[in-house]
This record gives structure tokens, C-alpha cells and sequence, in this order.
């Protein structure tokens, strides 16, 4: 067992969700669920946090915030995606603006579906989390460790695609 996974400090970072699985991320963080109890400790700082949990679906405008704020982590670092919109793009998925979820802006490791995500399954997919967290560690100490590419940008949606073609 690492350093990092004994207290895993998360970040957690709103792409564009309703604000539901925002709500359920701080319910698990409080003591109703408790996740600091896994040692669990919230930042608002990249550069301290192991874990980056990420709500709602990635759309032009916030693609390059998500890029940074994992840009700006450590590693070894482990995103998780909470909730169906940042799984997929959820109910979102179709609108003009969504890209998709969050995987099609940085790698993810962790996936914890719902709409709105549960606490439990958000302390369950922290706690995987950390499984992967040390995994990486391990590698980092023996060499043998290949940080993830980012994926390629996409670029234009179907309304600049519209535009650029004079339509």
C-alpha cells in the first residue's frame, strides 16, 4: 500500500452536469457516507490531488479546462467519470454542443454509471480508484510505467460543420 492510496486526495471538477451527481459527490464526501473514512480527503488544488472526478458530459467549451486540470496532476493520477453524462454524454449525448463523456478529452480509468450517480457507487469507484492508484505506483517505482496519450480533439460540431460549409 502506497503513500497516495492510505489518503487519496480527490479533485472534483463539473464539465456541465445538472448538478445532480455534483450533489451526490459532496453527499459522499460528507459524513452521511463518509468517504473519508478510506482517508478520502477533497482539494481544490491539481497539483495535490491523486484522484480526479469528473461530472457531466465534455462540450467545446470545457474540453481544454479538463485537459488542463489533468495536465496540471502528478502522477501517478487516476481520473474517475461520475455519472452517466460523464460516461457517455448521457442524456446530453445528442445536443450540439457535446462532445461526449469525459473519456474523449483524457484517459479514464475508473467509470461509475448512474444518472444521478449514487454515493455508494461513487465511494466504490474511489476505492477502485485506489486499486489502480497503487498499480501505477508500483509501476512508476519499477520503471515500467507509460503515462496514458491524451485522446486526439475532435474538432467542430454539426453546427460548425453547417457553417463551414456555407449552409
Amino acid at each position: 500500500m502506497s503513500f497516495a492510496s492510505k489518503s487519496p486526495w480527490v479533485i472534483h471538477y463539473d464539465a456541465s452536469s445538472c448538478n445532480g451527481c455534483d450533489i451526490e459527490v459532496l453527499a459522499a464526501l460528507c459524513p452521511g457516507f463518509d468517504a473519508e473514512r478510506f482517508g478520502v480527503v477533497n482539494t481544490g488544488n491539481p497539483k495535490h490531488a491523486d484522484i480526479f472526478l469528473v461530472t457531466g458530459s465534455v462540450n467545446e467549451r470545457n474540453i481544454h479546462v479538463v485537459r488542463e486540470i489533468y495536465s496540471q496532476m502528478l502522477e501517478p493520477k487516476v481520473v474517475v467519470a461520475c455519472g452517466c453524462c460523464a460516461c457517455t454524454g448521457g442524456v446530453f449525448h445528442d445536443c450540439y454542443n457535446v462532445l461526449g463523456g469525459v473519456d474523449k478529452a483524457i484517459p479514464v480509468d475508473v467509470y461509475a454509471p448512474g444518472c444521478a450517480v449514487r454515493p455508494e457507487a461513487l465511494i466504490d469507484a474511489v476505492v477502485e480508484a485506489v486499486g489502480i492508484l497503487d498499480e501505477k505506483s508500483k509501476a512508476i517505482k519499477s520503471g515500467t510505467y507509460v503515462p496514458p496519450k491524451l485522446p486526439e480533439l475532435t474538432r467542430g460540431t454539426p453546427v460548425e460543420e453547417e457553417i463551414a460549409k456555407g449552409a
